[in-house]
Formats: C-alpha cells, structure tokens, sequence
C-alpha cells in the first residue's frame, strides 16, 4: 500500500489501479463477513447484533464510494496530495466499522460464539488494512475452537475458490457453503491447476492478481486442456477496469465479479455458470450415448450386435433414450430376420444338395452353335454349353486374358435383325444393367459382336437354376421358398432404384449357388426384346407369358409392379410345383391370366403357411394397385412371415 508519507510524483494509471485494488480488497473482506453475520442476526435472539452489523456495512459503502470517486477510471494522472486527501478520508468511515465491531465484542448476551468473535476479528483486521500508517497486523482469533468444515454433499455442486490471500478464500468459501455447495481451496495458480486437472470441479472462482502465476494464465491454461476446458471460471478481482474485464471474457471466463461482490449478485452468476455447466454436461453425455448408438448400429451391419448393448441408454427418460428403445427394437428384429433367413438358407441348401446330388450332368454339346474347345472373341474358350432359351444360348468360357470362367450369352440374329439403332438402345440397357451391383444380381461384364454373332458376358455362377431345383426336388419346403423371395425381392430393390425393370422374373432366370445364394440374371435383354420390331414378324411372344403381368401381356406400360407379379408366379410354383395358369395355347393362357383367378397356394399344398399363401395371392392380383407396391415392402412382408 502506498504511504501518504512517500514523496510522491503523478500516480501513473497502472500504480492507481494497484492502489485502488490494495483499498477495495479488504472492503471485501469487511463486506463479506458482515453481511454473512447479518444473515445469522435474523434470528430474534440475535437482534441486538443488527444495529452494528448494518453501521459496518454502510460504512464499508461510504468507503468504496470514497476510493472509486478518485481511483475509478482518471487516467490523466493522480498527485500525491490527492492521495493523501484520500486517506484521510478513509480515516471516518474506517472508525466507524471499528467502534461498531468493537462493541459487537463487547455483547455478553447471548454469549458470543466463537465463529462470531472471529469473524469480527477478521473484520478489525481488514479495516486497519486501510490505514496507510502504523498499519496493524490482522488479530490473532481466540485459541482452539471448532475447524472449519468443508460440506461433503456429493449432491451439491463443487467450488474451486482459488485466491492468495487467506482473507478472500475465507470468506468466499464461507459464503458459497451458506449456499449449501461443497467447496475447496489453493492459495496460488499453480495448486489451482494441480487441483483442477482432477476434474472434479463443477466451478472455478479464480482471483486476477496472484504472485506464483496470475489468474489471467490460469484461465488460459484451463481453456487449454481439455479435461478442465469446460469448467466455468469466474473471475473475481478487485482490479475491476474494463480492459482487464475483456481480457478475461476473451480468454474463456464465464463471467467476472468485482470485489467486494454483492451477495445476489454472486448467487446469480454462479446459477447461471452452473446451469450452463449442466446444460453442457448433457449435451457432452448425448453426444457420448449417441456414439454408443453409432457404434451399435456398426454392430448390426456386422453381424455382431447383442441385445442389451444399449441397456444404460435405453433407461434414459429423454428422446435419446426413446431413439435407443425404438433402435434396440429394430435391432432385435433385424436379428431376428437374419436368423430366419439363415434357417431358410439353411434348408435351401439342404434342397440343393439334394438336386446336385441327384441331377444327372448332361452337357449340352449341341444346344448351340459354338463347339467346345472353340476360341471365341480371340479371348474366350468354350468350355460347355449351361442352356438354351428364347433369347439365346448361354455357355460356360474360360476368359485367357484374366485366367477365369466367364458366362457368354449369344443372343439370336432376330433380335438384332432390324439395324444400328436398336443395337444401339440394347447398348444403353446393358449399361443401365451395368449400374446394379447387388449380391443377389448376376453382373453383366460387356457388349460385343463377333463374325456376326452378338454376345453379352457375365459373371459365371456355379449352381443350379430355380427351373432345375423345382423340377428335381418338387414343392419346395415354405423356409426354401422364402429363402428364394427374400433374396429375389433383394435384388428387384436395387433394380428399381436404378430405374431397371427386368420384365422376364422366372425360375430359369434364378441361379443357385451351392451356399443357397441366388442371383438373377438376363436385367435389360428382356427390353430389347420388347423393343424389338422383329418379334410381330416372326410371331414371338416377348417373355415367358404364363409369369407375365396382365398389363404386360396387353402391351400396357409396366413398371416395377410388373416385376413382382412374376415373383407371385415364381413363389407359387416354389411352393406348388405348378404355375397358377396354364393352357393349351398361348391365347388360352394369356385369357386365364386376364380373367380367371388362381387357387390359393395353401388350398393346392397344405403345407404352405397361410401368410405365404395369402401374400402370394396379393402378388398375382389383376391390378398393379391392389398388389404389394415395392420390392422393399415385399422384402419386410416376407422377413415377417416365420
């Protein structure tokens, strides 16, 4: 503290901020224990402390009013005479806390407590600070009596009060657990951080000026790591000047208090520091649950999600928690349909092997024109012919460049009878076929003409078709022919996001491997064929018409609707051994189709469960409004059949 006695020269700003600091501080001394002994005062048994108590503080007022009017924001130099002025009129209001206190220890009923005693000695202490001249020591309180008492309620929120002087953290830590908080203390920055770094701090009260490292870098080294970053500081400081206030906002303070600090509002500040903290918390912990339900999902679409991983989620009462219900749902029911399909994949395989084992192997070596051994394309080699149909013949080839087999499909002269242009459209089927990349889909590799002779490449599958397990095993079991829908639906889903419709779904299209995975082959060969003006020429029929839509059959715009008619077909000749109709002639065919209506599956095979049954019967309605409107929604329908 500066000494009215020192020759003095123009206090510069920097030296009257110090000052004004070193006068305010013990104010807040005296302000903080007087108003706490106030409040005990409200007890009637107490009134006769109130008087004094109420002097205390309106001298402590006429103080701060006193320094502020000279050391509150001049910046144009303060002389030494107007520091002592000051002081000397410190020396009034100073008296009158002293006389007040003074008789406050003079009280003998009720009998002082020893909290009481101390604290007006404490308050004694703080005014002689005041005094720049024969400035006293702060009393010594009375020997003994009880320690003080940090409140442990885990309920409550805790402090980290952090200041040097002895006297702030005291009355600071004495105010916050009147408000019922739990708190704790360090006389110096580098304790603070030490403290701090254990994270259990809902609020940290940091002092500006301290000698080991200054409340300022604390901040700033708490703001740097991030177990301390989303504490809340707020910054108490008797060097209340408003560029010092921004510099501790713009290094991360919540907030900023001067001494002495009014009781509302450091209460209120502290409340809204931690309700931010609170807010923060849980938004720190949603985002840690939400990672939890990242991570689950990750789970299923591996295959390795458990029921009960999100059990501490799904307890929460908010909308995270009815995300993780509604997901841990899903997830049970995904389980649930992936065993399922394993069960029915299961017993489709059982039926493969069956036929594999059974089915006699007859090569093809005169189903069409190319021999064995022939070299096709200077690249591919003819290994066996797979089968012949109404767009082509398919056959087996070993590809020399890539060293693999391949699937050559050639197609027949008249379907690319009629020039370039239809050449051309077939092109830009093949590569919107192209686009559908899907397990469930056999992938069509390339385009290509040779000495005349138009072909498609495909990956080859080794297996049996849909045609061929039917014919040899009879009425599938309903667990194969679901098997044989989910992964048929599967693959239409992807066709028709892709806006290809395959407008030839049957058995001989469905290729079966020997794990019992299908994939559909010949995506975009059927519209070349219905494009094709040759067909009313020759008198072809484009498809095959007993698994042909009604709208199809009339030359009416199909869609993706079209396609899952043909499923019906397919699945009630899995489960029956029969298409829902036949005929003699393909006009007596194609007039059942419009007209008559089919047995239900389960009335020609008890065996067929009545869901299947009755969704098949959906599939094969007249009108693409009344059955099932996409493949997607067949794929749930099906997973929902047990």
């Amino acid at each position: 503290m500066i000494s009215s006695a020192e020759p003095l020269g123009p206090l510069t700003p920097e030296a009257a901020a110090g000052l004004r600091h070193d006068l305010r501080t013990p104010i807040n001394h005296i302000v903080g224990y007087a108003e706490m002994l106030l409040e005990d005062a409200a007890d009637p048994s107490l009134a006769a402390r109130r008087p004094a108590l109420e002097e205390t503080l309106s001298a402590a007022e006429d103080l701060l009013v006193l320094i502020d009017r000279l050391l509150g924001g001049r910046h144009d130099g303060i002389m030494a005479d107007e520091v002592a002025g000051l002081y000397a009129s410190l020396r009034d209001p100073q008296q009158r806390i002293v006389r007040a206190v003074e008789g406050l220890l003079r009280l003998t009923e009720p009998a002082p407590d020893w909290h009481f005693t101390t604290d007006l000695h404490r308050i004694l202490g703080a005014a002689a600070k005041l005094v720049p001249a024969g400035m006293e020591k702060e009393p010594v309180p009375p020997d003994g009596g009880p320690p003080s008492v940090t409140r442990q309620d885990e309920r409550s929120p805790t402090m980290l009060v952090v200041d040097d002087v002895e006297d702030n953290r005291e009355v600071l830590r004495r105010r916050l657990e009147r408000e019922g908080y739990a708190v704790e203390c360090a006389d110096g920055g580098r304790r603070a951080l030490e403290m701090a770094a254990t994270g259990r701090y809902d609020l940290v009260l940091l002092d500006v000026m301290m000698p080991d490292i200054d409340g300022l870098e604390v901040l700033k080294q708490l703001k740097l790591v991030p177990a301390t970053h989303d504490i809340p500081v707020i910054m108490i400081s008797a060097l209340d000047d408003m560029p010092n206030v921004v510099r501790c906002i713009e290094a991360g303070a919540e907030d900023f208090l001067p001494k002495p600090f009014d009781v509302v509002l450091l209460r209120a500040r502290i409340n809204a520091s931690l309700d931010k903290k609170r807010h923060r918390d849980k938004e720190l912990d949603d985002l840690r649950q939400l990672a939890r339900l990242v991570e689950a999902a990750s789970a299923v679409e591996a295959g390795r999600y458990e029921t009960g991983m999100l059990a501490d989620v799904v307890q929460r009462g908010d909308e995270l928690g009815h995300l993780a219900r509604v997901f841990d749902g899903m997830a049970a029911e995904v389980l649930a349909r992936e065993e399922r399909l394993e069960d029915q994949l299961n017993e489709l395989r059982a039926d493969i092997g069956i036929v594999r084992t059974s089915q006699e192997k007859v090569a093809l070596l005169d189903g069409g024109s190319l021999k064995i051994g022939e070299q096709f394309g200077d690249r591919y080699e003819i290994v066996s012919v797979i089968g012949t149909g109404g767009m082509g013949t398919v056959y087996r080839a070993r590809d020399l460049e890539l060293d693999e087999d391949v699937a050559i499909k050639t197609l027949r002269r008249e379907l690319l009878a009629v020039g370039d242009t239809l050449i051309e459209r077939f092109k830009s089927e093949i590569r919107l076929a192209r686009r559908i990349s899907h397990r469930n889909v056999v992938r069509t590799h390339d385009f290509g003409e040779w000495r005349g002779v138009y072909y498609l490449t495909m990956e080859y599958v080794e297996g049996i078709t849909g045609r061929e397990l039917i014919d040899l095993r009879g009425p599938l079991t309903p667990q194969s022919t679901l098997a044989i829908g989910t992964q048929l639906a599967e693959s239409l889903v992807v066709a028709h996001e892709n806006g290809v419709i395959h407008r030839d779904i049957k058995p001989q299209n469905l290729l079966l491997d020997d794990d019992g995975v299908l994939k559909v082959m010949d995506f975009g060969i059927a519209r070349l064929a219905e494009r094709s003006s040759a067909l009313t020429e020759t008198g072809l029929i484009v498809g095959t018409p007993c698994y042909m839509s009604p709208e199809q059959l009339l030359s009416e715009r199909v869609d993706a609707r079209s396609d899952l008619y043909a499923v019906g077909v397919v699945l009630y000749e899995c489960t029956t051994q029969r298409v829902p109709f036949d005929g003699g002639t393909p006009i007596s065919l194609i007039t059942k189709v419009l007209q008559e209506k089919a047995p239900p599956p389960s009335e020609v095979n008890p065996d067929t469960p009545p869901a299947l049954s009755a969704l098949i019967m959906t599939l094969l309605a007249k009108a693409p409004d009344d059955r099932v409107q996409t493949a997607a929604e067949l794929v749930k329908r099906l997973g929902q059949i047990g």
